[in-house]
């Protein structure tokens, strides 16, 4: 009987379907109020769409403020029963390491200042809040007053602030993780060639085998408007992810005093307009760690994005900022250059 069943297993694997290496797999899809979609180059076909699925609905019920019942508005509530698990964790831990580094200026529990300013899931869309109103919700920001604590069970924890009234929100970040969560999953499956890509935010593993070569990612040109897609450079991106940043798309415009806001809330002084900086991308080993320096160096002044990334080698970085004389310009730590396949057009 073992011998029959070996025999089985033997005719089962043999007669999994082939697949050339060198012609890609697609799958799309939607994936947290965006699209995502995965290239991957592998011997054998596999389908990859439940899992990702899986994913995608773990990330949405645990992290995802646009989920009315998800565990982190529970948490926002002031539900201090909520249990969260592994991935909930990783996230807060990246972005406390974030928040370190980059003196506050990644802060995700700015959320109730982005909702004041309408960009939140909480938020009124037409609304712009006063003066009194950012300095009052500024005392709800500061990661530092959060910490996540291990359970009794293992990979259960619970979420504790040192102020009722915080409001956590993942959404500069978490998007960055599930990226990673779905390379992990191509990982297990044995694929040693892939590009996934939620929402722009990307990460590669191995080469592109149709073209024998690196994936070529696109930068947007911050100048060719909200709703174009021109590509301003290509990058060439092996075994690393890129997120970008920027608020030339996302943002709007007070109808009685025209002046604009941006999606990017400053969580030192509270505030959502608009600064030198335009546009950030970031070059790192993980998706997480490259969406949340984005966001931080989007927020912050690009005098101390200079000082800051000084202290960072882990990343690289492409700044797009305008000039005092209204001029689009670059700055680049010395090894994003290694990554241009084409220049600035």
């Amino acid at each position: 009987m073992k011998k029959l069943i070996l025999l089985l297993l033997l005719v089962a694997v043999s007669c999994a379907p082939k697949q050339d290496p060198t012609i890609p797999q697609v799958f799309v899809g939607d994936a947290v109020g965006t699209t995502y979609g995965i290239k991957i180059y592998h011997d054998e076909k596999i389908e990859i769409k439940p899992d990702v699925s899986d994913i995608i609905d773990m990330f949405n019920q645990s992290m995802s403020t646009w989920v009315p019942d998800s565990k982190i508005n529970k948490i926002n509530a002031g539900d201090t029963t909520v249990v969260v698990g592994k991935a909930f964790k990783e996230v807060f831990d990246a972005a406390q390491e974030i928040y370190r580094k980059t003196d506050g200026y990644f802060d995700p529990t700015v959320g109730n200042l982005v909702n004041a300013y309408g960009f939140g899931s909480q938020g009124e869309q037409d609304k712009i809040p006063s003066q009194q109103e950012i300095d009052s919700l500024l005392q709800y920001v500061g990661f530092y007053k959060m910490d996540i604590r291990d359970t009794s069970t293992a990979n259960e924890y619970k979420v504790t602030s040192q102020q009722p009234g915080m409001y956590l929100e993942y959404n500069a970040i978490a998007k960055g993780t599930l990226v990673d969560y779905i390379a992990r999953m191509l990982d297990s499956k044995g694929v040693k060639n892939y590009i996934v890509e939620v929402g722009g935010e990307v990460i590669t593993k191995g080469m592109n085998l149709e073209n024998n070569a690196k994936f070529l990612v696109g930068i947007n040109d911050p100048k060719s408007g909200p709703q174009d897609t021109k590509p301003l450079m290509a990058i060439n991106l092996q075994d690393k992810a890129m997120a970008g940043s920027g608020n030339y798309r996302k943002f709007k415009v007070d109808k009685t005093t025209g002046v604009e806001y941006v999606h990017t809330v400053n969580p030192i002084s509270g505030q959502a307009q608009p600064s030198q900086v335009i546009g950030v991308n970031v070059i790192a080993n993980s998706c997480t760690l490259a969406d949340g320096y984005a966001t931080a160096i989007m927020a912050m002044p690009l005098n101390k994005s200079r000082t800051l990334l000084k202290n960072i080698p882990e990343i690289e970085v492409l700044i797009m900022y305008i000039d005092e004389n209204g001029m689009l310009r670059f700055e680049l730590t010395p090894g994003f250059n290694q990554y241009i396949n084409s220049p600035v057009l």
